[in-house]
């Protein structure tokens, strides 16, 4: 069975950020995840983690101006340095904490850019991509359903390949969150298979609800044993919305790791 890791923007929310990794640590996580943690200040963060004996797997690059509804700057054209100066932040703080992985974020861009925005995404991801490979770092990049954000660049597995192929630099790889995926295309372990020389890191979460990943549509646990019997090494990320506390939605968890012969072989929509 994979390895699975806590997304604290999402996990242990009823902790302070810097909590939320000893939080996880004594739920069993041997790995987490953040969003945006830099509010904390990264020597507090490395502390947190040595402390707890827990890796930090990767970050997003800053969001912009959110109040100005941004939600990635990676594909908006003319805005090329602010995505480079969130790229430097990302990486050095990145490189301070120990993770392994900057997200760099697309952005939202209008259905008549898409050709500029593919453009400058390529040509921002390859910056990006020579500076995180210099603190020894993977970029990721997540296709992200339209119906939780409208008009997000990147929104399909198939255009996320493209654009890497395009990159052309060996340390830019996929994030594959089968919450966005099942949305957008469906298909899952199709995807999974055709695209895993690509994947640099696996979500999961319930469909249609994003809570934990032991409900809704998709049978997540015959992801994990699919992806298992792909030889898919990596992590995968629990990052959903629990239904109420985090350790009182944790059941799946401690099913899935201590007894994984139990798996239903269900359909995958």
């Amino acid at each position: 069975m994979p390895r699975f890791s806590a997304n604290l923007g999402f996990l242990f929310t009823e902790l302070p950020e810097i909590d939320r990794v000893a939080g996880a640590a004594a739920a069993g996580f041997k790995a987490v995840e953040m969003h945006w943690p830099y509010e904390v200040p990264a020597a507090d963060m490395r502390s947190a983690l040595t402390r707890s004996q827990v890796t930090m797997l990767g970050l997003n690059t800053p969001v912009g101006n959110a109040a100005a509804g941004d939600f990635g700057l990676g594909a908006l054209a003319g805005r090329e340095n602010e995505f480079q100066q969130a790229v430097d932040q990302a990486v050095s703080y990145g490189h301070a904490i120990g993770a392994t992985a900057v997200h760099c974020m697309s952005g939202t861009v209008s259905s008549d850019s898409m050709a500029i925005a593919e453009r400058t995404f390529v040509a921002n991801l390859t910056l990006a991509a020579d500076k995180a490979a210099r603190a020894g770092m993977t970029v990721l990049i997540e296709p992200i359903n339209h119906r939780d954000k409208p008009g997000y660049f990147l929104h399909t597995v198939e255009q996320a390949a493209s654009i890497i192929d395009q990159v052309g630099r060996r340390n830019v790889k996929i994030m594959f969150d089968c919450y966005h995926t099942q949305i957008m295309q469906g298909d899952l372990t199709r995807r999974l298979k055709d695209h895993l020389d690509l994947v640099g890191h696996v979500q999961v979460a319930a469909v249609p609800s994003r809570a934990e990943p032991d409900e809704g549509e998709i049978d997540c646990r015959y992801i994990c044993q699919f992806l298992d019997r792909l030889g898919y090494d990596g992590w995968i990320g629990a990052e959903y919305k629990p239904r109420g506390r985090t350790e009182d939605g944790l059941g799946w968890l401690t099913k899935w790791t201590q007894d994984p012969s139990s798996t239903a072989h269900g359909a995958v929509a």
